[in-house]
C-alpha cells in the first residue's frame, strides 16, 4: 500500500483523540489465553488474546474453556472494572479457526478436560452438538456484554474466527491480515453466526461468494466492503489498536453498551419499534453522569470531555 493510501483511507479523523496513555496493569495466564488489563486516562481495558500461535490460536476445548472463565472475571468485574474488551491473537494469526482435532469444531474430536463451564449435554455426538453447547452460549454473551468490544487482528482471520472478529463492534486489522471462510474447504456450512452477521456487514452477494468460493478476502478489501475499520502497518498494529481501543474506553460506557443493544435489536424490530427503544434508551442515557459531562463541555466548547462510564 502507498503511503497516500493509508493516509487517505486508514487514518482518524484529525480531531480524534487517540493520546490517553495505555500502560500494562496486569497479566493472567489461562490455558492457552492471557487475559491483561491495562489502564487507559481514567478507565481500565481489558484483553483477551488467544494464546497457541504454534497452531494460529486455532480454538480447542480449553481456549472455550479459558474464554468462558476470562470473561466472567470480566463481567463480574472480579479485577478491574473494564469498560472496553479487547479481543486479539498472539504470534502471527488472530485466529485460524476451529483446532477440529483438538475438539474445537463441529464434530466430537475429543471430549473437553474440564466441563464445568458447559451444560450437561457437552460432548453429544453430531457436527453441530459443540456449537450448541459451547460456541453459541459464548457469542451471546459477547453479543449481550455491557461494554463495546475491539478485535485487533493479524494474519489468518479464519472460520469461527472469523465469527468471532465479526461479533466484536469494531476490527482493526493488519495490512497482512485476511478473512476467510473456510468452512467450504473441508464440507461444513459457516457457523458461530457467520450466516447471521455476514450478510449484515458485506451484503449477501459478498457473503455468499465468500462462503460459497472458500477464498482469502484482504484487509484492504475487507475494509472497503465494510467488513473491518481500520488497516494498519503490521508493525504498528497492536500500538494503534490499543490507542484506538483506549479511545472508546474512555467514553461514555453506558451510552455505548445502549447503542450496542439498539443496533442488535435493530435487525428484529420495526421501524417503529426500533424509535421507541431509542427514546427509551435516550431517557436512561440523558439521566446519566456522563450526559451531564459531554452537556458541560458541549456548553463550554471543550472538545474531549473526561467520561467516567457512568
Amino acid at each position: 500500500m502507498s503511503r497516500a493510501f493509508l493516509k487517505r483511507n486508514f487514518t482518524l479523523n484529525a480531531e480524534t483523540d487517540l493520546s490517553a496513555p495505555v500502560s500494562l496493569l496486569s497479566v493472567q495466564d489461562y490455558p492457552k489465553l492471557k487475559l491483561s488489563y491495562y489502564q487507559a486516562g481514567n478507565s481500565i481495558i481489558a484483553r483477551i488474546t488467544f494464546n497457541d500461535p504454534k497452531a494460529l490460536n486455532a480454538i480447542s476445548d480449553p481456549v472455550l474453556q479459558s474464554f468462558n472463565k476470562a470473561l466472567s472475571r470480566i463481567e463480574n468485574g472480579v479485577d478491574h472494572k473494564a469498560r472496553c474488551l479487547v479481543l486479539s491473537g498472539e504470534g502471527r494469526a488472530f485466529c485460524a479457526g476451529a483446532n477440529i482435532g483438538g475438539g474445537g469444531g463441529g464434530g466430537r474430536g475429543g471430549e473437553p478436560q474440564d466441563l464445568q463451564v458447559f451444560p450437561d449435554t457437552a460432548g453429544l455426538p453430531g457436527a453441530g452438538s459443540s456449537l450448541v453447547t459451547k460456541y453459541h452460549p459464548l457469542m451471546i454473551r459477547l453479543r449481550d456484554l455491557n461494554m463495546p468490544i475491539v478485535a485487533i487482528c493479524q494474519g489468518p482471520i479464519a472460520g469461527v474466527g472469523m465469527s468471532f472478529a465479526m461479533a466484536a463492534d469494531m476490527c482493526i486489522c493488519s495490512d497482512d491480515a485476511y478473512f476467510l471462510q473456510a468452512f467450504r474447504n473441508i464440507g461444513l456450512v459457516p457457523d458461530g453466526g457467520s450466516t447471521y452477521l455476514l450478510p449484515r456487514k458485506v451484503g449477501m452477494a459478498r457473503a455468499m461468494e465468500l462462503s460459497l468460493m472458500g477464498e482469502r478476502l484482504p484487509a484492504q478489501e475487507a475494509l472497503q466492503i465494510g467488513l473491518c475499520n481500520r488497516v494498519v502497518a503490521r508493525k504498528d498494529l497492536d500500538d494503534f489498536g490499543m490507542k484506538f481501543a483506549a479511545r472508546v474506553a474512555t467514553g461514555p460506557t453506558k451510552m455505548m453498551s445502549m447503542t450496542r443493544k439498539l443496533y442488535w435489536s435493530s435487525y428484529n424490530n420495526t421501524y417503529e419499534e426500533q424509535m421507541a427503544q431509542e427514546a427509551r434508551f435516550q431517557n436512561v442515557a440523558g439521566a446519566s453522569k456522563d450526559a451531564g459531562i459531554g452537556g458541560n463541555a458541549f456548553r463550554n466548547k471543550e472538545k474531549n470531555p473526561k467520561f467516567i462510564g457512568e
